[in-house]
């Protein structure tokens, strides 16, 4: 049987987030500026496959012809996804995602030029404040990344419960409460899924619950939370910018059995700010903040700072916002 810890010292190297295998000769890195091809060869196709199912295995997962794809986390926290020929032509693939063992500093995301100095003063007070925040973001644009080093600002005093698919979120906090969706088994029962964990979070005394990524009909709870009380949430969602961020609202509301008026009704409570991140030739940056706001045509989101290569502008929302983080400290 292959070792599952063949790839362990790709996942070693320094700043490493992810390593992809597409086929025996075709072994990627990405330590943030872009995906870079390795010398590593592993055998055949029938190699990887043994691989592929050696790492289904250890994360407690099935991986075989009935079940050609596997969704798992490694003993070490690493995220696990592969999928088997047929449905992967060639060869089978394997993606592996390094979980961050401890949150950056928001002063670390300076240095390594995600924040500005100026946006990391403005979203630590906004955190502080209790200004809700939705973070988005293309896949592997440093979302979660982000999140947890936001979250890392909390006053310490308060009580996080966070919501996840898979336990990524590390934030420095002294007082965090973890709930992880649970799959169905492979009979088909046992799951249980974000909408419920949300459910349950709010019978748990939370200060602040935060939704490590919202993608579908659990959107309908989180505005509820949001709408109830518990002010400064924070959640991550797919978006190619920050103005997509409303069509996938609604696109999540229909999931969830809302309407368009509905969800203009709560959305705007709920996720008061837009952090749009991008993965950049020269690595992730935060490129936008806007503010989300509601008309009789629907949602917006209104563009306050943006960042296009070293320029930085101000759109029609910054004074608002900025009154709005001068209005919370107050």
């Amino acid at each position: 049987m292959a070792d599952p810890d063949l790839l362990a010292p790709l996942l070693a190297i320094p700043g490493v987030t992810d390593v992809l295998v597409n086929a025996p000769d075709s072994v990627w890195i990405d330590r943030g500026r872009g995906l870079e091809r390795r010398d590593l060869q592993i055998g055949g196709p029938e190699d990887v496959r043994e691989l592929a199912v050696a790492l289904a295995a250890a994360a407690g997962r099935r991986l075989d012809d009935a079940q050609p794809t596997v969704d798992g986390r490694l003993p070490d926290g690493t995220r696990l996804h592969a999928v088997l020929p047929p449905i992967a032509e060639g060869s089978a693939t394997i993606s592996l995602r390094r979980v961050r063992e401890r949150a950056l500093t928001v002063e670390e995301l300076v240095d390594l030029g995600t924040l500005t100095p100026e946006l990391a003063h403005l979203l630590a007070l906004l955190v502080r404040t209790r200004v809700p925040l939705l973070v988005s973001g293309g896949t592997g644009a440093g979302k979660t990344t982000l999140l947890a080093s936001l979250l890392s600002e909390v006053d310490p005093g308060e009580r996080l419960v966070l919501i996840e698919e898979a336990g990524e979120l590390r934030p420095r906090h002294p007082h965090v409460v973890r709930l992880v969706e649970r799959r169905a088994n492979v009979e088909g029962a046992g799951a249980v899924g974000l909408a419920r964990l949300v459910r349950e979070a709010l019978r748990m005394r939370p200060d602040r619950i935060v939704l490590g990524e919202c993608r579908g009909a659990e959107l309908r709870e989180v505005l509820a939370a949001a709408n109830t009380g518990h002010r400064g949430g924070m959640t991550t969602v797919h978006a190619n910018t920050a103005g997509d961020v409303p069509a996938r609202l609604h696109a999540m509301a229909a999931l969830a059995g809302l309407d368009a008026a509905q969800l203009s009704l709560q959305a705007a409570a709920a996720f008061a700010v837009v952090v749009h991140v991008a993965r950049e030739r020269g690595g992730r940056r935060v490129v936008e903040l806007g503010l989300i706001e509601a008309d009789a045509a629907g949602l917006h989101v209104l563009t306050a700072w943006r960042r296009d290569g070293g320029a930085v502008s101000y759109g029609p929302a910054w004074r608002a916002l900025a009154a709005l983080a001068s209005r919370e400290a107050a």
